[in-house]
């Protein structure tokens, strides 16, 4: 799984990076209403392979020496890190992951999100680890998404108001573009009415 593209352009002089009001190059399809927007888990990211294997997505550093066994996807130009899949047995993740397919039930070979107590503070708050099909949700939820703006100003304060990471909008072909909540500047607080 290649690094999913952002669908607004990344300031990277902010502190934290932070997106602006402009569209990436090749995701102006997300704008013009195409694509399934889903829920975006704030998890780590797995995959199993058609031969029944297991990988844990990794990003390497710049100037970093990667995992024995990694298989390098892509290089960000931007940041100069590499996004690859080693082993999950190898991984930092293997006795999580253990024990969240245990847990689950995963009949069919693609990318899951790995949730739970150990992973990424639990904003969810799972009791167990969990595998998660990507692109997956309760109706409740896909129903939500499905009211989601796909303006910048709009997708900001729908974000904010919602105790999700983000979104990622699923193309019939294939193609993928993501936005978290944490993408946009923290927005200002509304001023109290003058109470006198």
């Amino acid at each position: 799984m290649e690094k999913i593209p952002t669908l607004f352009v990344r300031d990277f002089s902010a502190r934290p990076a932070v997106v602006l009001p402009e569209v990436s190059q090749g995701c102006e399809w997300v704008i013009n209403g195409e694509g399934e927007a889903t829920r975006k888990y704030d998890g780590t990211c797995v995959m199993l392979d058609p031969a029944g294997h297991w990988w844990a997505r990794r990003e390497v550093k710049p100037g970093k020496t990667p995992p024995p066994n990694y298989v390098t996807i892509s290089t960000d130009e931007q940041t100069g890190r590499t996004v690859g899949w080693e082993p999950v047995a190898q991984s930092a993740f293997a006795k999580i992951h253990a024990e969240a397919v245990k847990n689950s039930t995963v009949e069919t070979a693609g990318t899951y999100e790995l949730l739970g107590p150990k992973i990424n503070r639990n904003p969810d708050g799972y009791a167990d680890h969990v595998l998660m099909p990507h692109g997956w949700s309760i109706p409740t939820i896909q129903r939500d998404f499905a009211t989601a703006p796909r303006d910048y100003d709009g997708l900001r304060e729908w974000l904010h108001a919602r105790p999700y990471e983000g979104i990622v909008w699923h193309h019939p072909d294939g193609r993928m573009v993501k936005i978290k909540a944490g993408d946009f500047s923290t927005p200002e607080p509304t001023a109290l009415p003058n109470a006198g």
